[in-house]
């Protein structure tokens, strides 16, 4: 496959999963707000804070060192090194799973919530799950490929959507657990179609290589980190909201962010499909590399997601009165701010992309560290001063100090140039007309 066919191809399929999450997530969003209570919609926003920290940390520990060492094995490393980042994700499934089960009741009290121990207890079955999913979705990535990933992802959230669609129509009742139930249910579904999708990448050795195991741990340790920190940093603020304010601050200002992930889409994508061909490209040329490729799919990211920002800032009371309802009114303050910060996103989304790729992925965990460290502490006095909005103010700050702090890291390696990006974007309007749209017509 050509470099420009991966990119348009393979970007069309992850433009298309992330755009159908965000369709399948934000219809199911629509019908949850509307059945359960403000305190209700805030537990299962810190529920998922919860799940995402535990999930997210446990693949970083095994994603980008497995997907960066099998785009460029032989054929029987490729086996050796599947079978081990199996091993290593059994073993940190049952690791973080007993964590949980320690930890619940304590959960319980910090929200003041009596039913979140057993949402967490279900959560379990899902990490199990969750780990083979992941190694069937690894092994179909490095081999460049995502039709897998897609099929699997969108079924997992059709099977969720269905389930909230339909007890809301027919006045069924739902509950929490309920609602964590399903989503597990959505990953068995979920491995059944991804694996009848990749089953010809997925092989195993029938004995462990810990000396594959040895180097993805060792490799994905910092991964780990990262991945903890991330999704630290994107869940933080819901969190604090929960136990400083109320569950239903939290619930408010989780409105907000997934109103924001209308925005997230191309940010997301092109992450997703930068990394294996990154991993490849910096293998072969080395660094230099790295300058290009990050300046390019920055540049292109923002062509696609300022447009995008501009019109969700423009009808934010109607986009948030459509989704949510007017119980939620006091998120529109907050979706306004959140979109500023939304315009520096793929700075520190291919700021990570572009380090791991290159094998730098001690520095991508102390940049990460350094960013959760700052989002915790804006929002504890932020919020302290200014009530809910300040998680806002502090979404914002955070972001611009990340973004500066990364950007100085990334010219001190790369040199990497700040305004270039702009110039990609602007460019990326004629480019894709004079390749794509003019050529149709030409054909035509």
């Amino acid at each position: 496959m050509s470099v420009n066919n991966y990119w348009l191809k393979n970007g069309i399929i992850i433009l298309l999963q992330n755009f159908g999450g965000v369709v399948f997530g934000t219809l199911s969003f629509y019908f949850l707000v509307r059945v359960l209570s403000k305190d209700d919609y805030g537990v299962w926003v810190i529920f998922l804070s919860i799940v995402n920290i535990v999930e997210l940390a446990k693949n970083g520990l095994t994603q980008e060192a497995t997907i960066k060492y099998l785009s460029s094995a032989n054929k029987a490393d490729k086996l050796r090194i599947t079978t081990a980042s199996f091993f290593i994700s059994i073993v940190v499934t049952l690791f973080l799973s007993l964590v949980i089960i320690i930890f619940a009741p304590f959960f319980a009290k910090l929200w003041h919530s009596e039913e979140l121990p057993q949402m967490l207890y279900v959560s379990i079955f899902m990490y199990l799950a969750g780990g083979i999913l992941a190694q069937i979705n690894y092994s179909e990535q490095s081999n460049l490929s995502f039709r897998g990933n897609f099929y699997s992802f969108l079924s997992r959230q059709i099977v969720f959507f269905l389930y909230v669609a339909i007890s809301f129509f027919l006045s069924l009742k739902i509950t929490l657990t309920s609602l964590a139930a399903v989503q597990a249910f959505s990953v068995i579904v979920a491995i059944i179609v991804a694996y009848l999708m990749s089953k010809k990448y997925v092989k195993f050795t029938k004995k462990i290589d810990f000396l594959w195991v040895k180097k993805l741990f060792h490799f994905g340790k910092y991964s780990f980190g990262t991945g903890l920190t991330t999704v630290l940093s994107s869940s933080i603020d819901q969190m604090m909201l929960g136990n400083m304010l109320s569950k239903s601050a939290s619930g408010s200002f989780n409105v907000a962010v997934r109103i924001t992930n209308l925005a997230d889409i191309p940010v997301s994508a092109m992450a997703s499909v930068a990394f294996p061909q990154s991993a490849r490209r910096i293998e072969k040329e080395g660094d230099a590399a790295v300058k290009y490729l990050f300046e390019k799919t920055v540049g292109v990211t923002l062509s696609i997601l300022v447009p995008i920002i501009l019109g969700i800032n423009i009808f934010a009371e109607l986009v948030t009165h459509i989704i949510a309802g007017h119980k939620y009114d006091d998120a529109i303050p907050l979706l306004r701010i959140i979109l500023v910060a939304c315009i520096f996103y793929p700075y520190g989304r291919q700021t990570g992309t572009m380090l791991v790729a290159s094998g730098k992925v001690k520095i991508n965990f102390y940049l990460m560290l350094i960013n959760t460290f700052t989002i915790t502490v804006s929002n504890y006095f932020l919020i302290t001063h200014f009530g809910m909005i300040g998680a806002a103010y502090a979404t914002l700050l955070s972001v611009l100090i990340g973004v500066l702090i990364s950007q100085i890291v990334l010219f001190r390696f790369f040199k990497v140039n700040f305004i270039r990006h702009w110039i990609y974007a602007f460019r990326f309007y004629p480019e894709f007309y004079n390749t794509h749209i003019k050529k149709v017509k030409n054909d035509n």
